[in-house]
């Protein structure tokens, strides 16, 4: 896939966790760094209900526009919910659970991209 179809899927993703209220949404470029994709976003609800929200409006967004979903794990407990969209993995954690990963050090090799790059 180009870059250019994983920026599209970046930004639809982004559009559709904002559309549910996700907080502090981070957009992580992996491609230098990773062969697994070329971003990863992470984002945090506040429950179960609205994590779930959030990942049920990205799949169809998503879906909507002609995407495949990869796999998706966690979704019932939704302490992580992993979307894997092969060149966009999606990270929705709830806030208990981001802390304890805390995937943006884990990744800190890859690039940290503005929401703005995205608008």
């Amino acid at each position: 896939m180009s870059n250019d179809i994983s920026k599209a899927m970046a930004k639809a993703t982004i559009e559709a966790l904002e559309d549910k209220k996700a907080e502090d949404i981070k957009i992580i470029d992996i491609s230098e760094v990773s062969v697994l994709a070329d971003y990863f976003i992470i984002a945090s609800g506040s429950n179960r209900s609205q994590i779930q929200a959030m990942v049920d409006n990205v799949d169809e967004k998503l879906g909507r526009m002609g995407y495949e979903r990869n796999q998706i794990e966690g979704y019932e407990t939704a302490n992580w919910i992993l979307m894997d969209y092969k060149d966009v993995i999606i990270h929705v954690f709830d806030k208990e659970n981001r802390l304890f990963y805390d995937l943006e050090r884990i990744w800190r090799d890859g690039k940290q991209v503005s929401m703005e790059e995205f608008k």
